[in-house]
């Protein structure tokens, strides 16, 4: 009963959450004045506000949530623990030190603000090469034959590293106020001016990488059974950790690249939706896509709602970390 009214409930949820992130800012409008924007009524000021600001914020803000979403349940699934999330291989670590490196290496060099300002596109595809480039180092190491243990403190390892660099650009540009304020603000991730060029950069890569996961349910929950027994079973075991590899990596490498770090949506919402509606992966995946969606617009909902300015990826950690804490109390 409960799978049954999963994807109608799920659904109902993001449409509100997603009416609600068109209506609520420093100008309120109603549902009413949303949806006739929507559908070309309603006043020039409604119209643009909606058109050309919020819509585009809510569709990078939907699909940077189903993405994390979705590569949380694969990662949950790969190595077998459902305290997994996406960065845990380094992926948002390495996407974090290319957008600095753009940000940062600029000033230092004494060519004013750097890459960035050049063109928009800089820091996403630098952010995406750094993410693909520290994920570099854990392929290489699976296709030697390592067992999930290695690839876990590998990636920890990586993690450390790669955040000793960010740190460092950090440190190194502190001079240099205005590069400073906009890497601490792209770290603590946010939607904040995203425009149509953000949704053509990355949304419709994220919609074609959660449509390739949603074929291999059938084998994540085999592989949840073991390597062994998925192996016999007829899962080529090691084709299917490089594809759950490799496209949590490009999931999360473009959430990354348009929206900052955002983290814990990949722990929190699969691990919801898993305790509600069961650990079957083929029900699962489309489950956390619409909720990693819903959640992160909610949470975007939350920044606007708060005077100081409150970034969305404070907002996750805020939640998730709490959660986190329940997980572990938890004698299962």
């Amino acid at each position: 009963m409960r799978s049954r009214l999963a994807i109608p409930a799920l659904v109902a949820l993001l449409i509100l959450a997603f009416l609600a992130s068109l209506a609520f800012g420093e100008l309120r409008l109603s549902f009413g004045q949303v949806i006739g924007a929507l559908t070309g009524g309603g006043d020039h000021i409604a119209r643009t506000v909606v058109r050309d600001f919020r819509l585009p914020r809510a569709v990078v803000g939907m699909a940077v949530g189903a993405a994390l979403g979705a590569s949380g349940v694969v990662m949950q699934a790969f190595f077998r623990n459902p305290l997994a999330n996406p960065g845990l291989l380094g992926v948002s670590s390495g996407g974090a030190l290319g957008a600095v490196a753009v940000l940062g290496l600029g000033p230092l060099f004494g060519t004013g603000l750097g890459l960035a300002t050049a063109t928009m596109w800089a820091l996403p595809l630098a952010s995406v090469a750094g993410a693909f480039a520290a994920t570099g180092a854990v392929l290489m190491i699976a296709q030697r034959g390592a067992g999930t243990e290695r690839l876990l403190l590998s990636g920890v390892a990586l993690n450390a590293l790669l955040g000793a660099g960010t740190s460092f650009l950090l440190t190194a540009t502190a001079g240099h106020f205005e590069v400073n304020a906009q890497i601490l603000f792209w770290l603590m991730g946010g939607l904040e001016s995203r425009s149509w060029e953000h949704v053509w950069m990355g949304v419709p890569a994220i919609v074609i990488g959660c449509l390739l996961l949603l074929p291999l349910g059938r084998a994540m929950d085999l592989l949840s059974l073991g390597e062994q027994s998925a192996q016999s079973l007829g899962v080529d075991v090691r084709r299917l950790r490089h594809q759950l590899i490799v496209l949590s990596t490009v999931l999360t490498a473009l959430a990354t690249a348009v929206a900052g770090i955002v983290g814990f949506v990949g722990l929190v919402v699969p691990h919801v939706l898993r305790l509600i509606f069961g650990p079957g992966h083929r029900r699962l995946l489309p489950y956390s896509m619409l909720g990693g969606a819903a959640f992160l617009l909610a949470c975007d909902l939350i920044t606007r709602a708060f005077p100081l300015g409150l970034r969305l990826g404070v907002v996750t950690a805020l939640i998730g970390g709490p959660f986190f804490l329940w997980l572990l109390r938890r004698p299962r």
